[in-house]
């Protein structure tokens, strides 16, 4: 048996310690610093659950027409979302779409800027790698435990969980995207003068801008893997189904739900890759 040098308790027992004051302290300021973002996923909640069905599907119909301009494709993706509704599972797909809907958007809003700080600033690329691979790899339930203290069960708890896990893949893209310009389009806009922000926004983000909807694909998937994680802290949805198939040994309920969260992840999937290919075909 190896020799510990170290008690393992004497390294839990300071951690507890630094979150359980941070709880005591800080919880109900941060929870009345959060309540917007809460009323936030309960109104998208609300307005998916409440807007008429078609309208939902008219709102992706048009969404896949505009990332392929196939009224085939987008009929298809249609249908596929009207699937889910006809086995029974509409409103549950509505709550997980309005979570993944929020968690996306704000990964997007975050990792877009410290990607662009990550390939601007080589110190800053230095700091964020290894906190991209913890976050990577740390298994979602160790930081669920002081999200859930801060936050109590719940949406929150949910929506800061997600946006940890999904976040990385759109930061680690948008740094390759931006790096991956080509140096003599860059020397020639300089060379026209351009300054360093005209630079960012008028060459680097165009040109990177098929590696950032790569990783804003990847960022829904893995937002969407967490639909099942996020149920176990109160949370309905698709989810919630799969554990209340597990809970319940109900094979039927379980696989009918994950069917449900296969059925979304597929039109995200293919939407997503359709505007990546298009914003592709623009670049070239």
């Amino acid at each position: 048996m190896f020799p510990e040098l170290i008690a393992a308790r004497d390294l839990q027992r300071p951690i507890d310690d630094f979150v359980n004051g941070l709880v005591t302290q800080y919880s109900d300021v941060l929870r009345a610093l959060t309540q917007p973002l809460l009323d936030l996923l309960i109104w998208s909640d609300n307005l998916l659950r409440h807007s008429p069905w078609w309208a939902i599907v008219a709102v992706i119909m048009g969404l896949a027409w505009l990332g392929s301009r196939a009224w085939r494709f987008s009929v298809a993706m249609g249908a596929l979302l009207c699937l889910v509704g006809a086995i029974g599972l509409w409103e549950a797909a509505m709550q997980t779409l309005s979570l993944m809907i929020v968690a996306v958007a704000f990964s997007v809003i975050i990792g877009i800027p410290v990607g662009i700080a990550m390939a601007s600033f080589r110190w800053v690329r230095t700091v964020m790698l290894p906190i991209l691979d913890i976050m990577q790899t740390m298994p979602s339930f160790v930081y669920l435990i002081p999200v859930v203290m801060l936050f109590n069960l719940g949406k929150l708890a949910a929506l800061f969980a997600t946006v940890i896990y999904a976040v990385p893949p759109v930061i680690r893209l948008t740094d390759l995207g931006i790096r991956l310009v080509d140096a003599e389009v860059l020397e020639a806009s300089r060379a026209f003068g351009a300054s360093r922000v005209r630079q960012l926004f008028g060459v680097q983000l165009p040109l990177a801008l098929p590696n950032i909807m790569a990783g804003i694909n990847q960022t829904t998937m893995m937002a969407l893997a967490m639909v099942v994680i996020a149920s176990m802290i109160g949370v309905r949805g698709l989810g919630y189904e799969v554990l209340q198939g597990i809970n319940r040994l109900q094979v039927g309920r379980g696989l009918l739900a994950g069917l449900g969260i296969v059925a979304l992840a597929i039109i995200f999937d293919r939407i997503t890759q359709r505007f990546g290919r298009r914003w592709q075909v623009r670049r070239h």
